[in-house]
């Protein structure tokens, strides 16, 4: 069918990485599929969580970007400074590129000095170095309060602020500090993950207060004062810490919004089931988009999502350019796994475009889902 089509794939994380895998398969060589990442090195983000207690090293979880070379997937490095997607053309390192079809998986941007004061006392767990911060500065609290605090909604791997105080919770046992350190949460949402409904989110709330963990839900950042070491609300509450562990705003690219991409939500609006954008042969995918469910939540910024919907993009554009396989849709399910501490994980999983809410259930914790998720980093670190 069509000759010597071009695919840039805007983006080398999880989105990206799978969306350019998948079409190097499908395609015959006389297709290019462009990667486009402006990190040197990838880094599996969801072991973050054990980097920031000292159960992974920096070594362990970091990867160049060799094996999609190896696969036949052009890899340009750079940062993008221009999207144009009506020419399906973008700039990189003052080059610009073209393509037949645009994939857009560039994730969403951390924004910490949103909230003042915040990037300057508290650690990002959301980042490599922000782990690492975390990981030293618990080793010098032998007492004193523990702060989680969520920034604001939404943000990506929603389970995560919960999996971090828990998981912290368990640092400070193994360490003989528990009963000296205190461990709060703090967050704007009305219950943990709300999306997956009333009874998923209740028992993750009994998980968190069963290990002595504070919730305090409802509670919107205002400001943090570095000084005073004190969290301010806009509830008129305030909240005092020695050790504070963030999860920043979060935004959608620059380059993005510039390009005219985004919507009402700040995001990326897309084709539930296809991922299509408003402009012809441009995809979207992963934490930059903006998908609404019925019950009037977005859809939540996850890998798992992120790689499905890669891999639905990524068949259907082989159909379009080859006419071989089957047209797919995005159908909503996802799952994850939540990390308790003590060697255990939960794990919930459903279809979160059921309507009229989202059909969720919740594996209690165990030790064979944390093998689970243990298998499942050395799958994705092996595969890379």
């Amino acid at each position: 069918m069509a000759q010597g089509k071009t695919i840039l794939v805007l983006g080398g994380g999880i989105g990206g990485i799978v969306a350019a895998s998948r079409l190097r398969k499908g395609l015959s060589r006389e297709h290019r599929v462009v990667l486009i990442e402006r990190e040197e090195r990838y880094v599996f983000a969801p072991s973050f969580l054990w980097l920031m207690v000292g159960l992974r090293t920096r070594d362990k979880i970091v990867r160049s970007y060799s094996r999609p070379r190896q696969q036949g997937v052009e890899l340009v490095r750079g940062e993008i400074t221009r999207i144009d997607p009506v020419r399906r053309e973008v700039e990189v390192n003052g080059q610009v590129l073209g393509g037949d079809y645009l994939v857009l998986a560039l994730g969403a941007e951390f924004a910490p000095d949103a909230i003042p004061g915040l990037a300057e006392v508290g650690h990002n767990f959301y980042t490599l170095e922000g782990s690492e911060g975390l990981r030293e500065a618990r080793l010098g609290l032998r007492e004193g309060r523990m702060a989680v605090l969520v920034s604001s909604v939404p943000f990506k791997c929603p389970a995560a602020p919960y999996e971090a105080a828990m998981l912290l919770e368990y640092d400070c046992r193994k360490r003989k500090l528990r009963d000296s350190i205190s461990v709060d949460v703090y967050t704007p949402e009305p219950g943990p993950m709300p999306v997956t409904g009333p009874e998923v989110s209740r028992q993750v709330r009994q998980m968190v207060e069963d290990k002595g963990i504070g919730y305090h839900p409802e509670h919107v950042v205002t400001r943090v004062e570095p000084e005073a070491r004190r969290i301010h609300f806009a509830n008129g509450e305030m909240a005092e810490y020695d050790l504070l562990a963030y999860v920043p705003p979060h935004r959608a690219p620059r380059v993005v919004k510039e390009a005219g991409l985004t919507g009402e939500s700040g995001w990326v609006p897309v084709d539930r089931h296809t991922l299509e954008t408003r402009f012809p042969g441009v995809y979207a995918l992963g934490d930059v988009t903006g998908i609404m469910l019925a019950m009037g939540k977005p859809l939540p910024k996850a890998g798992v999502f992120a790689h499905g919907e890669a891999e639905v993009v990524a068949d259907n554009l082989i159909h379009a350019i080859t006419g071989k396989g089957e047209l797919r849709r995005f159908d909503g399910h996802g799952e994850c796994f939540l990390e308790t501490g003590d060697g255990k994980a939960g794990f919930g999983s459903g279809d979160f475009y059921a309507e009229p809410v989202p059909q969720v259930k919740l594996r209690q914790p165990n030790r064979t889902l944390h093998l689970g998720k243990v298998a499942f980093e050395k799958f994705w670190l092996f595969e890379f």
